[in-house]
């Protein structure tokens, strides 16, 4: 039991989902957002093609093809988390107050939380009334360590974050 993953001990890469943007009755369907009692379970195989973020994040590296980043260290990470963010950034109030915690919060937030092996999902109302939610899913994932890494096994871990990606008033300092 000494070499079980913990918070202290974590040691990995983490893969980029999302965004899923869409409406407050599509995410309320909690069935779609659960793979089934295994893999050949119908639901499983249904999960696994759905677009709807999954209710637990680890369920993330069940969907393999749905990995659009992966990265070794946490800047570029975060700054994937920025950029979607400000591709669709959340709803203000009627009175103009912020809806939402900072996002000098939620990077601060995220910078602590994913090197210590925990996963981050940025999910909010947008301007439009729709529902954005993305993750970086830590992998090996502590709360799943049984899940595999959705990386073919040939394939090097790389930071892939695009050079002009996330506008430079967003970039972390």
């Amino acid at each position: 039991m000494g070499d079980r993953l913990t918070s202290q001990n974590w040691a990995g890469h983490w893969h980029g989902f999302g965004p899923w943007i869409g409406s407050g009755d599509s995410y309320r369907q909690e069935g779609r957002r659960r793979p089934g009692d295994g893999p050949n379970d119908p639901q499983t195989r249904t999960f696994l093609e759905e677009k709807l973020p999954p209710i637990m994040t680890g369920h993330w590296l069940m969907r393999r093809r749905q990995v659009v980043e992966t990265w070794t260290d946490v800047e570029p990470a975060v700054a994937w988390l920025q950029g979607r963010y400000a591709e669709a950034p959340p709803m203000v109030r009627e009175d103009g107050k912020p809806a939402y915690c900072s996002l000098e919060w939620r990077v601060e937030r995220t910078l602590d939380s994913l090197p210590r092996g925990v996963d981050v999902v940025w999910g909010y109302w947008t301007q439009s009334r729709m529902m954005a939610s993305y993750a970086v899913v830590c992998c090996p994932n502590l709360f799943h360590q049984d899940l595999p890494c959705p990386l073919p096994s040939n394939v090097t871990v790389l930071d892939t974050r695009r050079k002009g990606d996330v506008p430079s008033e967003l970039a972390p300092a």
